[in-house]
């Protein structure tokens, strides 16, 4: 495609953007549209996946006939069946008549089934058999009907971890993904943010008769850093709230509100990691189980290492004397003799001296996991030091201290 007619094809739909990754995929769109094959359309919650299906209808020889988009999250899974391939009267409670599902009435069309991996695993076998062979059944009937019926799916997860999951067909994925658009994130494009911004604080200024919002440049480099997990809808929110808001009705005096840093920063949200979208993968912090399972297994390694120096300080290998009767002395990776501590002290006293990079204080988690599996057996010691790997008299002991 041309520069222009890229441009006007992002006239016609409404897209603001000029990312090469957004530019790419509305090619494909265009290009595939002419091709009567499924198409599968891959990205974030809020990033507009909705334009690529009515790019490829419009731009398809189905134009001419029905477009329907379906959110198959949205529909609740006892209907689902219902909905996509219809019911004949007297299916189920409630069915006082035959009902077309969205497969027969689409017939000769387009079907835009958004979130499809929110499909049950048996809806999922009938989307499979329609795609194979243009067949299905309606809800209580056994005539099998015919459609022919173009799909183009969208999904905002991973398919292929769902896959391994077993919470979808592996026949159905590889099925779907003849051709796969994928839709940037919004914090891919950070060049795109602002023209966004300004689209939608002009839209919103003629909606409303009100002054057009204008950042400053502080406030535009803020805008650029923020990880926007919500994307292009996310912004849009955030525009109107602030147009709503902060700017006054228009006047003889000025037709604009500046919004700096200052400002802008009570309509942006704190950044949380748990806001971070599904696809990003990221660990502030560790989670209470995994402490639990690294105290554990330091607790388990400190007891075998301690076991290790009672034998050899039974064996008379304590101090110098070690040096004489090993036969090699274990080197660490820099080449550098690990000094091993021999001193005979109590091994289930001794506490752990070394830190890890994250100063994990292995001393207030050893703790903490002793007083949470205490309440879990309700107070039985016994109990409570056969699951943490230890005495009952160093747990006594760790108990008083």
């Amino acid at each position: 495609m041309t520069s222009q007619e890229l441009q006007s094809l992002k006239n016609k739909y409404d897209i603001i953007g000029n990312d090469p990754a957004l530019n790419r995929a509305l090619e494909i769109a265009v290009k595939v549209a002419p091709v009567d094959m499924t198409v599968l359309v891959s990205g974030e919650s809020g990033v507009g996946k909705e334009n690529i299906p009515r790019i490829i209808h419009q731009n398809s020889p189905r134009r001419r006939a029905k477009y329907f988009a379906i959110n198959c999250g949205a529909i609740p899974e006892g209907t689902v069946d219902s909905e996509l391939f219809g019911h004949e009267k007297g299916a189920f409670t409630g069915a006082n008549e035959m009902r077309k599902g969205y497969f027969e009435e689409a017939d000769g069309g387009t079907l835009f089934l958004d979130e499809v991996a929110e499909l049950p695993l048996a809806s999922q076998a009938k989307l499979l058999r329609v795609l194979q062979d243009g067949e299905f059944i309606r809800v209580g009937s056994s005539k099998v009907l015919k459609t022919d019926v173009r799909v183009i799916a969208a999904t905002n997860v991973n398919l292929l971890n769902a896959v391994s999951k077993g919470k979808f067909r592996a026949d159905l994925y590889y099925r779907l993904e003849t051709v796969t658009i994928n839709m940037p994130a919004l914090r891919e494009r950070p060049a795109d943010i602002n023209l966004l911004f300004r689209k939608f604080a002009s839209d919103f200024s003629s909606k409303y008769g009100i002054c057009k919002v204008s950042l400053t440049e502080d406030a535009s480099i803020l805008l650029k850093k923020y990880r926007w997990p919500g994307n292009i809808r996310q912004l849009k929110n955030v525009a109107e709230k602030i147009s709503a808001l902060e700017s006054v009705k228009l006047s003889s005096g000025s037709d604009k509100c500046i919004i700096d840093a200052e400002v802008l920063m009570k309509y942006i949200p704190r950044e949380e990691p748990n806001m971070l979208p599904a696809t990003v993968q990221t660990q502030e912090k560790f989670e209470a189980s995994e402490k639990e399972a690294i105290v554990r297994m330091l607790l388990q390694l400190k007891q075998e290492v301690d076991y290790l120096k009672d034998v050899l300080a039974e064996a008379g290998l304590t101090g110098a004397a070690s040096s004489r009767h090993v036969p090699a002395i274990p080197q660490d990776l820099s080449g550098e003799a690990v000094q091993y501590d021999t001193r005979q002290e109590d091994p289930e006293e001794q506490e752990l001296e070394d830190r890890t990079p994250e100063d994990l204080s292995l001393k207030a988690l050893g703790q903490e996991l002793i007083e949470k599996v205490l309440r879990k057996h309700g107070g039985n010691r016994k109990a409570a030091a056969a699951e943490l790997g230890i005495s009952e008299r160093t747990l006594y002991r760790k108990l008083k201290k």
